[in-house]
């Protein structure tokens, strides 16, 4: 199964039809093109012997490796980057990405000890360059991580507008807003696809942009007589800038708690991204100051029993104790398929008579999403105008609800697949059904697995 120098081809190994796992693939003219290459975690009610982390199987492009141009990394996010320090000597091609991205990519290649044997090439936001046959774009957007890009993919078959992971967001705190005029340039070179994140395709209306927290996050804050806990993705560094500032206002003193948290506030110092002039205290100062007087953030927004948060709801953290009357505020959605783990530690919590805030009970927002709702959808689609929608980044109700909003935006034709479905962007639009082999790697201590 080889493209020719007439053939646009997409064919996703992992991320279609479910939400994470991203693995993409572009073809044209012979050669492969990988756009992202990230992981997983097992269901919280997994048995014990199913392995924790997993990833797409890229069997299909391992056994192609000779014609993999190259691979393409979006942003930092987990399910985007997470599997490549495992996969990558599976497929031996340089790596592109930006400059935030690149030093989280380098950190955990360390971690495997392959720190320096990947070739990883930095691109500066917004450049293009050729990678192989393939003419890449990188297009700045909002997300809720540093650094994301939309890809423009052009060859002479035709091109592609690969979204990855985005919103509208006007006021993102950290980095810049986006540009509409920039998406309606490109709408105007007649794109052939479009490849979109359908996350929130069912959500109506439009997201909450970042800034607006602050009004929210400072009430629950302000009004605490205890200590405050936060606890929040750690890849959102826009919401640890804004938490900075409410530290800031509410006379307390910020402290991060969890590795992950450490290591992308470390990551971001080391690419500029961190403002200088926020100051965090180490976590074993946290004693020596009254109980008003502490704002933590904390990682386990997911009732993960080793993070954080789940250390400090069994009195077991190395540095903070919580007393009955200390504030616990979840600054972060429940992913579908935690809730029950999330339940279980909320109780924990309110056992011991700490209060628990989160966003669905607050009057005013505490978290916004880093996707696209449905007005989001509606006018991406009017400025991009492309020829085909292909949905994806969404299990099949998200992928059907992300294709009506195109269909309705004027998009002609809109292609629904899942992994392994090989679609024709170009010459003749269409797709062949089960046409390459997909399946789930495991990470089973040093070694992977099928599953």
């Amino acid at each position: 199964m080889t493209p020719t120098s007439s053939d646009l081809w997409f064919l996703p190994l992992g991320g279609c039809g479910e939400i994470g796992m991203n693995m993409n693939l572009y073809g044209h003219d012979g050669q492969w093109l990988m756009v992202d290459c990230g992981v997983t975690f097992a269901a919280p009610d997994a048995p014990p012997t199913e392995p924790h982390v997993q990833m797409a199987d890229p069997r299909f492009i391992e056994e192609r490796q000779q014609d993999l141009a190259g691979l393409v990394i979006t942003h930092a996010h987990e399910d985007h980057i997470g599997a490549v320090a495992h996969l990558w000597t599976r497929l031996r091609c340089p790596v592109y990405t930006t400059p935030f991205s690149a030093e989280i990519l380098r950190r955990k290649l360390g971690e495997v000890g392959m720190d320096g044997l990947v070739p990883i090439i930095i691109v500066p936001r917004s450049e293009r360059r050729h990678i192989g046959v393939f003419d890449v774009e990188w297009v700045d957007l909002t997300h809720s991580i540093p650094e994301p890009s939309a890809l423009m993919i052009r060859t002479p078959a035709g091109s592609v507008f690969h979204t990855a992971d985005w919103k509208l967001d006007p006021n993102p705190v950290l980095g810049d807003a986006y540009d509409p005029e920039r998406y309606r340039q490109l709408g105007a070179e007649a794109v052939t696809a479009m490849v979109c994140d359908s996350t929130n395709a069912v959500v109506p209306g439009h997201s909450v942009s970042e800034l607006a927290l602050v009004a929210g996050l400072q009430d629950v804050v302000a009004s605490a007589t205890g200590r405050v806990v936060v606890t929040a993705f750690a890849s959102n560094l826009a919401r640890l800038v804004t938490l900075a500032r409410v530290a800031r206002e509410t006379g307390r003193h910020l402290c991060l708690l969890g590795r992950s948290l450490n290591n992308m506030v470390s990551a971001a110092r080391v690419t500029g991204l961190w403002p200088e002039e926020v100051i965090l205290v180490p976590p074993h100062d946290l004693a020596y100051f009254p109980r008003a007087a502490v704002l933590a953030i904390a990682t386990g927004s997911q009732g993960e029993p080793r993070a954080a948060l789940s250390r400090l709801a069994r009195d077991r953290h190395p540095h903070l104790s919580l007393d009955a009357g200390d504030r616990v505020v979840f600054s972060a959605r429940i992913i579908p398929g935690n809730e029950v783990e999330v339940g279980r530690l909320i109780q924990a919590l309110q056992a011991r008579d700490i209060e628990v805030i989160t966003d669905e009970a607050h009057a005013v927002p505490i978290h916004a999403s880093g996707h696209p709702a449905a007005e989001e959808l509606q006018a991406m689609y009017g400025w991009i105008l492309p020829e085909i929608a292909i949905p994806v980044h969404g299990e099949a109700e998200h992928i059907e609800a992300n294709a009506e909003i195109a269909r309705t935006s004027g998009v002609p034709r809109q292609l629904r697949g899942r992994n392994g479905d090989l679609f024709f962007i170009a010459p003749i639009p269409g797709i062949r059904r089960d046409a390459a082999p997909v399946g789930r790697l495991g990470l089973q201590g040093e070694f992977l697995r099928s599953l």
